[in-house]
C-alpha cells in the first residue's frame, strides 16, 4: 500500500461529499509562521523613513563636486564634437 505523500491527500470518501457550507476541520488549516525579523526589519525600515520626511530642514546639502560628477563631466566633454 502506497504512503500518501501529504496528510490532506489522504481523505476518506465521505469528505468528498460534504457541503460548501459545513466548517472545515482544524486539521486543515495552514499555519503560517513568520520569524521575528521579518516583521522588524519593515517596521524599522518605516519609523527611518518617517523620521527623515518628519525632519527634512536638518538635511544639507554636499558643499564639493562628487568624484563621479567630475568624472562624467569629464567624459561628456572628451565625446562631445
Amino acid at each position: 500500500m502506497p504512503v500518501p505523500a501529504h496528510p490532506s491527500s489522504h481523505r476518506p470518501a465521505v469528505s468528498s461529499y460534504r457541503s460548501a457550507a459545513s466548517p472545515r476541520p482544524a486539521a486543515d488549516r495552514v499555519e503560517i509562521r513568520l520569524p521575528w525579523w521579518a516583521v522588524a526589519l519593515p517596521a524599522v525600515a518605516f519609523a527611518a523613513l518617517l523620521l527623515m520626511i518628519m525632519s527634512p530642514g536638518q538635511a544639507q546639502a554636499a558643499t564639493a563636486d562628487p568624484a563621479l560628477g567630475q568624472l562624467i563631466e569629464r567624459t561628456l566633454h572628451l565625446l562631445a564634437p
